[in-house]
Order: C-alpha cells, then structure tokens, then sequence
C-alpha cells in the first residue's frame, strides 16, 4: 500500500533503502530517545529492513520530492504490541531524520497513517507512548489529538539496556471523527 501527503509518501520498506534509512538511523540523536541504539553498519540497517520493518503496516516515510526515506513509522497490531490485545486497537510507533525535525512532517505522515486505522483497517483506539524527555514525541501525539492515559516508571527499554519513564496516549475512532 502507498499513501501520500501534502510532502510524504508512506509506502513499504525495500532492501534498497537501507543507506537511506543508515544515514538517519546511526545519528545518536534519533534513536536512544526512541528506545534503539544507534544502527552502527549498513549492514545493520539491512538486517532492519528484514527483521524489523516487516509488519503488515510498517512504511518508510518517503519525501515526495525525491523519494528518499527519511523515516519510519508503522501500525503495530495485536500479538505485536504490548499495549493492547484487542484486534481492533494498535500501538503507533514512528521516527523521523535529524533534518526534518520540527517542520510538521511527522505530524502530516502521522494524521494520514491515523486516517488508514480507523477508515481502512477498523481500528476503534490507537495507542502511543513516548519516553520521559521526549519532548517531541510528545508534541507530535499532542498535535494530532492523542489524549494522556497513564505513567508508568521503571520500563525495561530492551535495546538500550536500561529502564526509563513512559508516557501512554491514546485517541478513539470517535475523537479522530471530531477533530477533523
């Protein structure tokens, strides 16, 4: 599947992208705030692409310009999340390159891929949690309507070896319907 934006295209991850998604993904900057270290290889990033990016609703986000993939964001689905078990509610995960912060990308690429959820796939609730300090995270989900459910301390953060504060959001089909 393929979406466009006013600036994105959201489409599958290829293996052809990893130098793309390498070029963001191994700056310090974007990924330990997220949960993930650093990608220290092109190797590695293929092996991402592969192993990672290869849920049934993982996309690149792609500018539309030129194509390049500046970022990740994907619909994680029951028995892939750990925020939900019910088959119509998912978790929303997502990143974008150093360079494009703060210009409303992830916002436009996010509100697309929440149109997907509720109109395409049926979802009822969307999940979305950010780590203590993540400011822009934060800013994203709140532009786009998440509303607060919970804190939670001492969350194990796996591929960093660490635990830290999380914050949960959630927006019903309902609220989604109202703020549009």
């Amino acid at each position: 599947m393929i979406f466009e934006t006013e600036r994105l295209i959201l489409r599958r991850w290829e293996e052809s992208d990893a130098e793309d998604l390498y070029k963001y993904a191994s700056n310090p900057d974007v990924g330990p705030i997220a949960g993930w270290p650093p990608h220290q290889s092109l190797d590695e990033s293929k092996d991402v692409i592969k192993n990672v990016f290869n849920g049934k609703e993982a996309y690149a986000i792609c500018l539309k310009e030129d194509g390049k993939v500046i970022g990740a964001i994907e619909l994680k689905l029951n028995g892939h999340t750990d925020m939900t078990e019910k088959d119509d509610e998912c978790e929303l995960g997502y990143w974008i390159g150093r360079p494009f912060w703060g210009q409303g990308m992830m916002p436009e690429a996010t509100n697309e891929l929440l149109r997907h959820a509720f109109e395409d796939i049926g979802m009822s609730k969307v999940w979305c949690g950010y780590y203590e300090g993540n400011i822009k995270s934060k800013r994203v989900q709140e532009k786009v309507g998440f509303k607060y459910q919970w804190t939670s301390e001492d969350i194990d953060v796996p591929l960093m070896h660490e635990k830290r504060t999380g914050h949960v959001n959630a927006l019903t089909k309902e609220e989604w319907l109202k703020k549009r």
